[in-house]
């Protein structure tokens, strides 16, 4: 079929026009909304190493749900918090906030950090008592004798003895489950950074983050770990960075914005080895440090190193409405381009299909984020009837949105799925609601999509389909002649019927067959199997038993040589699940006098 022949339509929503018998073409405009997809998303630093930053000024049941595209609550805390002496746990410092936002559909992130420049014992001071080697610095300073704040050796063997026991016991607690998504390899360096320069400043080899790599792989084997950038420094070479991409970390990047213009960040070439496999993670500096410095200015380099390193998160560095205040364009720009968003080009389907046939379907994809949809997904078509129960599903695994191509705004591939659907058995004839959707292999919805129309299911209207038997049968008027009753019945067919086709009517109660009418016409076997319309007159006779009652009045055609067989009865475009069409109500009274009620046609 040439384009000039299909029903078109450019849309500014969801909305569709459909024609009989030919196809429909959708293509829908993104609605711009935030989405919260796995995997992907604004983190906000609930605890940031202090823990008063940024979470204490939100109550307990104060999600933000406000701010758009919040997907992980961040708790960066000092790993003293957590086991204040040894062996005894207190993980409500983390499951608490976590459940507040677990319980909205959200995620959480951690850091356990061994070393700050605002407590003295980030490592719990336990562990310096068990033996433990470390020094003393001050903030700028280094290593002073009299410096407020204790660092451990990050190679002494107690201290790694201690946390790799602490790491056993989050690990067991932690690692795997739906709820975490990444873990900090924050146990090496300064606020968990993986540098020096604001404690001791003294330097260290890149075996040493190997071996801390390492204890959290070991403890975390199915968690997203993440590695800082900073590890990069240490033995002046990329060996800490290589090592963790070989072991299958991702990238993190503290702290964009710390400088202002060209020096706003510096590992953007970096990243490049990390995002085609894993979601890279942003963290921006502290909002209003950067602001107050002039460092900020309108943040676009925020959203160009979004950009440059294909990131999938993005921090939320501050007491979060003040930011979203602030910057609340700045907020929506980068929800446009930050980690995957699949973008439904274009769909089509026939406006008619037949009962037990297939149907060629197609859609168009486009990813319009900066980062794959690392966790896949697949188009689906779902029928909804009239009350919203699902009729059919249909996925097109050919097409796994994993391999979408990412771009520049506005220019990355399309990629299309084209699929022949095979209609279930059952699915009796009618019109229905027809959804878009991307999931599992098995139709059920997974990814938000950036459409109107969604049934809260994150399944989305796209328009209607058709589904038609063989034959529709309309009522006319009853009328009477003489002792007997006329009742006009016209029958339509798109497609040839069988040879030997034949009608029926029957004026049925109580789920009995209580008499039957005649046509008045003869060779109506050849004109009913050909396609086109046919006037049939009905002519029955009420019987003496019938007074007082009423009939519902069922009409269809059927093929004497299928008799006694499931298939004897052709399948109506309406009626039930019989194959009959209930086309009216015939009511006999005390008297013999007749009244025909005609059943309201369906949608």
């Amino acid at each position: 079929m040439q384009l000039s022949s299909l029903v078109v339509m450019l849309m500014t929503s969801t909305a569709v026009t459909r024609a009989e018998g030919e196809r429909t073409i959708v293509r829908p405009a993104d609605t711009g909304a935030a989405l919260g997809n796995p995997g992907m998303g604004w983190v906000l630093h609930f605890y940031d190493n202090v823990p008063a930053n940024y979470g204490s000024r939100l109550a307990p049941a104060d999600t933000v749900e406000d701010f758009p595209g919040l997907a992980v609550v961040y708790l960066r805390i000092p790993w003293s918090y957590l086991e204040p002496e040894e062996g005894r746990y207190n993980w409500a410092v983390v499951d608490t906030p976590a459940q507040r936002w677990v319980r909205r559909g959200k995620q959480v992130a951690f850091r356990f950090s061994c070393s700050e420049s605002w407590m003295r014992y980030a490592t719990p001071a336990w562990v310096e008592r068990a033996g433990a080697k470390g020094l003393n610095f001050r903030p700028g300073a280094g290593v002073q004798a009299d410096g407020p704040f204790w660092e451990p050796d990050f190679d002494d063997p107690v201290f790694f003895a201690k946390l790799d026991r602490f790491l056993a016991a989050a690990g067991e607690r932690y690692d795997g489950h739906p709820e975490v998504a990444f873990v900090d390899v924050g146990s090496f360096g300064v606020w968990g950074e993986g540098h020096t320069y604001s404690s001791t400043q003294l330097p260290y080899s890149a075996e040493t983050v190997r071996r801390h790599v390492g204890l959290y792989r070991r403890h975390f084997p199915r968690t997203l770990l993440a590695a800082n950038d900073d590890f990069v420094y240490q033995d002046r070479g990329e060996g800490a960075i290589e090592y963790a991409r070989e072991q299958g970390l991702t990238l993190r990047d503290d702290s964009i914005l710390v400088q202002g213009g060209e020096n706003a960040y510096f590992h953007a070439a970096m990243a490049q080895a990390f995002w085609p496999r894993l979601p890279v993670i942003l963290e921006s500096e502290h909002y209003g440090g950067s602001r107050d410095r002039g460092n900020w200015q309108d943040g676009s380099r925020y959203l160009q190193a979004v950009e440059e390193y294909h990131a999938s998160y993005a921090s939320i560095h501050w007491w979060p409405r003040e930011f979203l205040e602030e910057c609340r364009d700045l907020i929506g720009r980068i929800n446009q381009r930050l980690g995957y968003r699949l973008q439904l080009v274009e769909a089509s389907w026939p406006g008619e299909v037949r009962m037990g046939a297939a149907m060629a379907v197609q859609t168009a994809w486009r990813n319009a984020g900066v980062a794959p949809c690392y966790g896949g997904g697949f188009p689906a078509l779902t029928l909804k009837e009239a009350a919203g129960g699902i009729a059919g599903v249909f996925v097109q695994e050919a097409l796994d949105l994993r391999d979408l191509p990412v771009g520049p705004p506005g220019q990355a591939e399309e990629r299309t799925a084209r699929s022949t659907c095979e209609l279930p058995f059952n699915l009796p004839p009618g019109a229905y609601g027809l959804y878009v959707s991307v999931g599992t292999r098995t139709g059920t919805p997974r990814l938000a999509l950036p459409l109107a129309g969604d049934d809260g299911e994150r399944r989305y209207r796209l328009g209607t389909l058709r589904v038609t038997g063989d034959y529709d049968a309309q009522v006319g008027q009853l009328e009477r002649q003489g002792d007997a009753w006329l009742l006009p019945l016209t029958w339509t067919s798109s497609q040839a019927l069988p040879a030997g086709v034949r009608p029926f009517c029957h004026f049925e109660a109580g789920g009995e067959i209580v008499f039957q009418g005649l046509p008045v016409e003869g060779a109506l076997a050849e004109r009913l199997a050909a396609p086109g319309t046919v006037e049939v007159g009905w002519v029955f006779a009420v019987p003496e038993g019938a007074r007082g009652r009423s009939f519902e009045v069922k009409v269809g055609l059927w093929l004497p040589e299928r008799l006694g067989q499931p298939e004897e009865r052709l399948i109506p475009d309406r009626g039930e699940g019989d194959r009959r069409v209930v086309v009216g109500e015939l009511s006999v009274a005390a008297d013999g006098s007749v009244t025909f009620e005609e059943s309201a046609p369906a949608p």
